[in-house]
């Protein structure tokens, strides 16, 4: 496959992000203590295990072979005597068992094997066998057994409560991030939702919080043991045999430096992935909630290829990583077989010039594994490091966004009981960012209980306007006043509950009828729900759904866009706020529904102060106050027949929906 055109990522800050990463890892800063003091003595006594192993190891093997050593002393000690009975550690050697024994050893030449030399050896005198045949020492063989039992045990037991307390460690740290998260997303300004897809921010609290919190239960604790191992190793091969050692390292050194280049070259790809991962599940996100827009307008092809190039990005990135990373495992294990091999030799050369015992050997075959081993899951554990960095700095990078403005100096607050319903925006001017500038004078006085149309061609800046109403938004310049009080000194949520809000786009989420009527709202008895149902024309439709009130419904299932509008505008009737915003609240819906959805929203609009964003102007004819904008300013404003007698702007709109 050609390589795909990646756009190179510059380096992240690696140490930064760790260092933050384990900064709000802060509140089990002792469980962490612990685990890695358990990780420490495990691995320690991995490293002294092998050493005792050597020791029961020497004893048994002294144990299975005859005191060939003593036979040299019998013969001189025959010599010395003359063939004349004397007594050796207290065994009486005879004349007639020493002539045997010298005819037998007479015998016994350079160039016999073991088993010809042994067969030799069963035939010697009782008295002189006795001396020399195998004799295990059972007691030191019981105590080192039992030494080298407990090691293994303790180990076992270190190594396990470790890796429960990591296992909580790293399930806590991804319920704190993803909390974080949820938290963080309610502070932050709509623009910021403006300028990233849902995926991606949907990737952050999945894919990169779940990359955080399984890895690093296992990466702390399994960098601090084998790094312990691979020093603790180092130290006790020279303890045992210096010759050996030099063997080991020497013929492991090469890891080394590999491993080092590989993780230098591996960690952009990592990066990289991230990345990628979080543009595919944004681009999936989308095309998904969209399909049917996608079939309609035959977009699958452009569709499926632009995820054909996201997913090629994304194979690329993953195929460099999981190669660089898996090809370690492989090189560390030839490097470890390569060790074992050349242990073998010069151990059995060593053997051979009785510079050490058998055990010895056995316990190096042990250290060339706890010296290589973890060389290679070092490696694997820094690779995973970056992984784990990569996934940090797109979760940090979120929760590090600027957030909506402190409110906690707020003292003002206007309730809704006492709310009158006046409106006043004095030269407002706004702009997504600071060269463009969006609402540039808006300027208008709304009184209580009136109805204000806010009508103008796409781009005008309507919904900006009731977003910076809302709060959404922060102005750049000029005041808004509800019953006289700035926003400034209002808090979101006071402003928030002052407001009945009906969307475009409905919105109702997996739950029953009941609970998306009430949604937010405490002690509504169903006997109002009915009322307001009634009141709204919904009630006959719910009362025909299994279950009434307690029907299951969803945003995604089979009922209507015009029923779907109903319901939220039921739900507006439960919040009975003073101030109501419709936002194209009946643009969704067919000829036939949008006069039933009219006459709701007119229910719903008694004794408020309303404002109605639209592009069908004749639901607009009998509002009080109508306010044509164009290019962010208020270029017209009167009722509907004082701005039709205009003749100007508003005219035409009208006269371009109704006039053939």
């Amino acid at each position: 496959m050609p390589r795909p055109n990646m756009k190179q990522e510059k380096s992240k800050d690696f140490k930064g992000t760790m260092i933050k990463l384990f900064n709000n890892l802060d509140r089990w800063r002792y469980l962490l203590i612990i685990a890695v003091i358990f990780a420490f003595l495990s691995a320690v006594l991995s490293t002294i295990g092998p050493n005792k192993l050597a020791d029961v190891t020497d004893v048994i093997s002294d144990g299975i072979k005859p005191d060939v050593a003593k036979l040299e002393d019998i013969s001189k000690e025959i010599v010395k005597h003359n063939f004349q009975e004397f007594e050796y550690e207290g065994v009486v050697i005879s004349t007639q068992d020493q002539k045997e024994y010298m005819e037998i050893v007479s015998t016994i030449t350079p160039d016999m094997d073991n088993e010809e030399i042994i067969e030799k050896m069963d035939k010697l005198p009782k008295s002189i066998s006795s001396l020399v045949e195998a004799k295990m020492d059972t007691d030191a063989l019981t105590s080192r057994s039992i030494l080298l039992g407990v090691i293994y045990l303790l180990n076992c037991i270190f190594g396990y409560i470790q890796g429960i307390i990591m296992a909580y460690v790293g399930i806590s740290y991804a319920k704190k991030l993803r909390s974080d998260i949820s938290r963080k997303i309610n502070r932050i300004p709509l623009k910021y939702f403006d300028s990233h897809e849902a995926g991606d921010v949907l990737s952050r609290v999945t894919n990169d919080v779940d990359t955080i919190g399984i890895n690093i239960s296992n990466t702390v604790t399994s960098l601090v043991a084998n790094i312990t191992l691979f020093l603790g190793s180092i130290v006790m091969m020279f303890v045992t045999n210096w010759i050996m050692a030099l063997t080991a390292i020497l013929s492991s050194i090469l890891g080394f430096a590999f491993s080092a280049i590989l993780l230098k070259i591996s960690q952009k790809y990592f990066v990289q992935r991230q990345e990628e991962l979080g543009s595919l599940n944004g681009h999936i996100e989308e095309i998904f909630s969209g399909h049917s827009v996608v079939k309609a307008y035959n977009g699958e092809e452009e569709a499926l290829r632009e995820f054909n190039e996201i997913n090629d990005r994304l194979y690329y990135c993953n195929r460099k990583s999981q190669f660089l990373s898996g090809i370690m495992q492989p090189i560390m294990m030839f490097i470890g077989n390569f060790g074992y091999v050349m242990v073998c030799v010069v151990g059995a050369i060593l053997v051979m010039n009785n510079m050490i015992n058998f055990g010895v050997i056995v316990a190096f075959m042990i250290y060339i594994r706890l010296f290589t081993n973890p060389l290679s899951r070092i490696a694997q554990a820094m690779t995973t490091m970056q992984s784990i960095a990569a996934a940090g700095e797109r979760v940090f990078e979120f929760l590090d966004e600027e957030e909506l403005s402190d409110e906690a100096e707020i003292t003002s607050k206007l309730d809704r009981e006492s709310a009158k319903g006046n409106i006043e925006f004095k030269n407002v001017k706004f702009g997504y960012s600071k060269d463009k500038t969006i609402i540039k004078d808006f300027t208008a006085s709304v009184k209580a209980g009136d109805k204000i149309a806010i009508v103008g061609p796409t781009g005008a800046g309507k919904t900006t306007m009731v977003n910076l109403l809302m709060k959404f938004y922060e102005i750049h310049d000029g005041d808004i006043l509800i019953d006289g009080v700035s926003i400034k000194d209002l808090s979101r949520d006071n402003i928030h509950k002052l407001f009945i809000m009906i969307l475009q786009d409905t919105w109702l989420f997996d739950g029953s009828i009941r609970e998306n009527l009430i949604f937010n709202n405490k002690n509504v008895s169903d006997e109002e729900l009915w009322k307001i149902c009634k009141h709204v024309g919904i009630d006959h439709f719910i009362k025909t759904l299994p279950g009434g009130l307690s029907a299951g419904v969803g945003d995604n299932n089979s009922i209507s866009s015009g029923q779907k509008q109903l319901l939220t505008i039921a739900r507006g009737m439960v919040e009975d706020a003073p101030f109501l915003i419709l936002d194209e609240a009946t643009s969704n819906v067919d000829t036939r529904t949008e006069e039933l959805v009219q006459k709701a929203m007119d229910k719903l609009m008694v004794g408020r102060t309303s404002f109605i964003i639209a592009h069908r102007l004749s639901t607009i004819k009998n509002a009080d106050l109508i306010l044509v904008m164009n290019e962010g300013n208020i270029i017209e404003q009167g009722t509907h027949d004082e701005l039709l007698k205009k003749k100007g702007f508003y005219a035409k709109l009208y006269n371009s929906q109704f006039v053939k």
